[in-house]
Formats: structure tokens, sequence, C-alpha cells
């Protein structure tokens, strides 16, 4: 498991919505995920407002992310949080590597930050580390890679003109 996080903490000015998409399937894990990225946004952004949707499973995500991404006012960011753990059919990676192309088509076509943390883990250890930890939280990590990518987006917009 990997240990490195970006060094450096961007807080954000701006003002509008966070949209964290969660699955309700493996609830002990997501919801620990959530409350992490929900606090770690509050701390990098007072004016950001933090919006909580949540899905059946990791399938649903990309369908609401996209919608939320295409939602007006434009959101700042969009967070999906979700654990798959694999069994022993390839059904988990399926449903994993569906829910990374759709996610990342997203994101290319709308141009909102979308944060992928959609796990797909081998057993229930693997999601307590990544998800129950204070060291290392998914979750958190989600909500700094969306304040950062928020900021780089606003700044490219406002440098370049939008592209």
């Amino acid at each position: 498991m990997s240990t490195y996080a970006p060094e450096g903490t961007i807080t954000t000015n701006r003002i509008g919505t966070v949209y964290i998409v969660a699955s309700q399937y493996n609830s002990r894990y997501t919801d620990a995920m959530v409350e992490a990225a929900s606090n770690r946004l509050r701390e990098l952004g007072q004016n950001l407002f933090i919006k909580v949707v949540r899905v059946p499973g990791a399938f649903e995500i990309p369908m609401i992310a996209n919608r939320l991404a295409l939602s007006m006012p434009d959101p700042l960011a969009v967070i999906a949080l979700g654990v798959i753990i694999r069994g022993a059919t390839a059904h988990a990676d399926l449903i994993a590597n569906a829910i990374t192309q759709r996610l990342l088509k997203t994101t290319v076509e709308t141009q909102v930050p979308l944060i992928h943390e959609v796990l797909l883990v081998e057993n229930e250890q693997q999601a307590e580390e990544r998800t129950l930890g204070e060291k290392i939280n998914r979750g958190r990590e989600a909500a700094e890679a969306a304040v950062a990518m928020m900021q780089l987006s606003y700044h490219l917009d406002e440098t370049l003109g939008g592209f």
C-alpha cells in the first residue's frame, strides 16, 4: 500500500459546492471516507458547500457523478467514494474498470474536477487500512486532491482564459 501523499496543504477561498457521491454498500468503510472527506473540506475551504449524495452501490456512482458535474451552477468538484472488495470472481474487477472509465470520461468532457476514490481492495483488512486509519484515509486524501484541482483549474481559467 502506498503511503505517499502530496506535500503541502492547499486551501481555497472559492465559494461553491463540492459534491461527494458515495456508495451505501460497505457502509462501514464508505461512511468513514465521507466523514473524513467532509471534515477535511471544511478545514481547507470555509466557503465550500458540501453536499453528500448516496447511491446503492459503487456501480451507480458514475451516473450520479456525471449528472452532478453537468448541474448548474457548475460544482467546484465532485468526489466519488466507494469500496469494492474483490471476491472469487471477476465481477469486482469488471465493476471497478467500468467505474474508472466512466469517471475519467466525465471529468474530461465536463472539465469539472472529479476525484476517483472508489477503492478496489483484496479484503476487509485493506479496506480498513485505507478508510479507517488516521495515517492513511483515502477520503481525506480525496478532499485534498479536490481542493488542489479546484485551485489549479481556477488558475488555468484565469491565466489562459479557459481552454
